[in-house]
């Protein structure tokens, strides 16, 4: 099923922002500046990322997002590293298992979560700790 950027990002932020640790009671966005979430700044590469991988791996999909998204963040460093990764503060980070779950629905995909157990955090080529879901 093919939908736009616009309805992909509407049905994503539907499913993320409600469950956002940066909501605030009123169910607004607490960030300081709303524009900067990685997620939405950058979501017509997140889109293109996801749509990208055919897999039920969710390393597959971290491997497109950090070579398509995080390398185009100004908050990544050159080396690859990024400190709002690293403190978990990014949305895309954050709730990357989410937004790969809501588009592949979105667009009459399958993912199979079943086998998912530990994700690595941090850019892919330097693996870091890890996450347990």
């Amino acid at each position: 099923m093919d939908r736009s950027f616009k309805e992909l990002e509407a049905i994503v932020r539907n499913r993320i922002c409600s469950v956002c640790t940066e909501r605030t009671t009123e169910g607004q966005c607490g960030l300081e500046s709303p524009p900067s979430c990685a997620l939405f700044r950058l979501f017509p590469q997140v889109a293109r990322a996801i749509q990208s991988v055919t897999s039920d791996d969710i390393h597959q999909y971290i491997e497109a997002i950090r070579r398509d998204v995080c390398t185009v963040c100004e908050a990544q460093a050159r080396d690859g590293s990024c400190e709002v990764r690293r403190q978990v503060q990014c949305a895309l980070d954050a709730y990357l298992l989410l937004v790969v779950d809501a588009i592949e629905e979105a667009t009459a995909r399958t993912f199979d979560k079943t086998g998912i157990g530990t994700l690595p955090a941090g850019p892919a080529a330097h693996p870091g700790p890890q996450i347990r879901l």
